[in-house]
């Protein structure tokens, strides 16, 4: 576990082109900065304050989001690329971001996320495969579709629309 002492907060208009930065060093591309561009500008993906950054020393080093995506016609959120500085990764930093933007969707009363990540990474936050509560996605089956309740609630079945712009 990390000694660092991550600070987490909403992200804000200021923060979007450091957000860029990080995601593209995270990253090393550009295809993930152009799809958070994407999902900021969709007006029924974005979702205000389910956008999250992790700072140290008042410098932005991770961003986690959540976004607006239906399983079958049952609104959920999925969360999007978790982007870590590299020098702060495996450090907790990424962590930190997800766990924030996850207790504000809770608190906010949202009740399941999905998301297309690592199997071995997002366990740690309860996430578990998507196809086992039959979540199903034509094209991401399988180990890296994960699944998540925030109210302990059965998780809905059905096609993941991801994300839905109608």
């Amino acid at each position: 576990m990390s000694s660092i002492t991550w600070k987490t907060r909403a992200e804000t208009s200021a923060d979007i082109e450091t957000i860029r930065e990080v995601t593209r060093q995270a990253f090393g591309r550009q295809f993930e900065v152009d799809f958070l561009d994407a999902l900021r500008a969709d007006p029924v993906a974005w979702l205000d304050g389910l956008s999250y950054v992790a700072t140290v020393d008042d410098r932005l080093v991770a961003h986690a989001l959540l976004t607006r995506c239906h399983v079958g016609d049952t609104p959920v959120l999925s969360l999007g690329p978790v982007a870590v500085l590299p020098a702060y990764q495996r450090k907790g930093a990424g962590g930190a971001a997800v766990r924030a933007v996850l207790d504000t969707a809770r608190a906010r009363g949202e009740r399941s996320v999905v998301v297309l990540g690592h199997a071995e990474y997002y366990p740690r936050f309860g996430f578990r495969q998507a196809t086992a509560f039959g979540i199903r996605h034509p094209e991401f089956d399988g180990p890296n579709l994960m699944a998540l309740s925030l109210t302990g609630d059965v998780l809905p079945r059905g096609e993941l629309r991801y994300p839905v712009t109608t």
